[in-house]
């Protein structure tokens, strides 16, 4: 099983892009990051593969180092290049699709920090992260869809990954995303 908890078939299993997402088998270089330390075994031990990072959409990087800070840009939720979840929450999606979407967030942040560092075990700390969902007028579970993103980001690293963290609604999100999330880092 792969552990996203989207695109689930009738069995419980993922199928299709979901799963090449977050499948548990380490990946070559040319075709994401092979694991190796610490938090990345927790990754494989979730049934999580990190993907190659996305591409920026604008004018702007996926990450930047400023000292022992590193900035992760939002992350929309996407996999194979398409969302796995469209809408506005509390419309359209329900909370547990939005957690699903942020936790796809959370691992295509990973990725990015991953291509920084090169070891996802020189984090010391997860800093911070904010969480932007798209959200009907009267939708009030902003923080419980983001929890999807700082569940995963302690799964992998234990209680270095507890970090503060806002989380709002907005009108609207890239190609009509539901959950966008961006990072800081503490990092060695």
């Amino acid at each position: 099983m792969c552990g996203l908890g989207v695109d689930r078939a009738p069995s419980g299993r993922l199928s299709g892009a979901a799963c090449r997402a977050g499948a548990g088998r380490p990946t070559t270089p040319e075709g994401g990051f092979s694991m190796t330390g610490t938090a990345e075994r927790a990754l494989a031990g979730l049934g999580i593969e990190l993907p190659t990072p996305a591409a920026p959409i604008a004018n702007y990087v996926g990450f930047v180092r400023s000292g022992r800070l590193l900035f992760v840009s939002g992350q929309l939720c996407l996999v194979d290049g398409k969302p796995v979840a469209t809408g506005k929450l509390g419309a359209e999606v329900s909370v547990e699709q939005g957690q699903e979407a942020a936790r796809v967030c959370a691992i295509n942040i990973l990725a990015q920090v991953k291509a920084a560092l090169g070891d996802l075990d020189k984090v010391i700390r997860v800093v911070r992260l904010c969480g932007y969902v798209a959200a009907a007028p009267s939708f009030l579970d902003c923080p419980k869809v983001v929890n999807g993103a700082s569940d995963l980001m302690v799964e992998v690293f234990g209680e270095k990954g507890r970090h503060a963290r806002t989380a709002f609604g907005v009108a609207v999100l890239p190609g009509d995303a539901a959950v966008e999330v961006d990072a800081i880092f503490e990092v060695a």
